[in-house]
């Protein structure tokens, strides 16, 4: 590929983006300088069989980056059913960690699966999901961080997990549009019509109490820290006003005044300008 590991190793080291360059197969030229190697490997294109996981994505948008790794139909069924999850958990939608993964041509898709799987319980284990001093369990903690995940930006993470605390102990309804959206399989719409919210199923968050049965997405670290560590706080009600301005209160007549703060925001296109 170069002439020699010197060369690129020098180049390497006075470049900081060499740290992020993705484990797995390069499809790299021949005969070509240092500085251009490290550019394709730079060059998320010329992984081969890359998969990439991103934070709250679903199960059914990463099983078909998985068949464009060339891995049949069949082989994703199979591994969907035989990969090992952590003790306790019992769906595999939430420990799919997000990251991105290059699989080798011919690599099949349980071990694709186990490996996202395996780093996803690395990280929970990081997180404190396993402290015996949690209230919840490991799958709970799991599902609070999918909704943490939906829900917010990471700088309300941990209030978001203390208000979804906060609901569950007064058994109000969670009522959060990310559950139902999770069924309809629906993406981009901030809020729900009321016939929406009345879809028959037991994630749908405003017919049923408590948290849905299973994860509604795949969550990152940042979100089960949160999940694991809420930040204390009386709060029942948030509302995101405008762009990275969410706002917590435990008053009904001031989270309904800031809805129609947002309202008149979302009216002026202050959120169509954030994109």
């Amino acid at each position: 590929m170069v002439k020699s590991s010197e060369a690129y190793f020098r180049i390497a080291v006075g470049e900081p983006k060499s740290q992020t360059v993705a484990p797995g197969n390069h499809r790299i030229d021949v005969g070509i300088c240092a500085k251009k190697a490290l550019e394709q490997l730079l060059d998320y294109s010329r992984v081969t069989g890359l998969i990439s996981v991103t934070e709250g994505a679903w199960l059914s948008e990463i099983v078909p980056q998985l068949y464009a790794a060339k891995m049949s139909a069949p082989d994703v069924a199979t591994g969907i059913r035989n990969v090992v999850k952590p003790a306790g958990f019992t769906s595999l939608e939430g420990l799919l960690f997000p990251a991105q993964y290059s699989f080798e041509i011919g690599t099949s898709a349980r071990v694709a699966f186990q490996s996202m799987v395996d780093r996803a319980s690395i990280e929970m284990h990081k997180a404190g999901f396993f402290e015996r001093s949690n209230k919840y369990s490991p799958q709970k903690l799991l599902i609070i961080a999918s909704l943490i995940q939906a829900e917010g930006n990471t700088k309300d993470f941990a209030k978001i997990s203390q208000v979804i605390r906060n609901r569950i102990e007064i058994g109000m309804p969670l009522q959060f549009d990310s559950t139902v959206h999770y069924v309809k399989k629906s993406r981009g719409s901030v809020f729900l019509s009321t016939q929406s919210t009345l879809i028959s199923s037991p994630y749908n968050t405003y017919k049923h109490y408590g948290l849905p049965p299973g994860p509604i997405n795949n969550p990152g670290s940042q979100a089960m820290l949160a999940a694991a560590h809420p930040q204390a706080g009386n709060w029942l009600y948030f509302i995101t006003v405008a762009p990275f301005d969410t706002r917590f209160t435990d008053n009904l007549n001031q989270f309904n005044t800031w809805k129609v703060e947002y309202e008149k925001n979302l009216k002026a296109g202050k959120f169509r300008s954030s994109k």
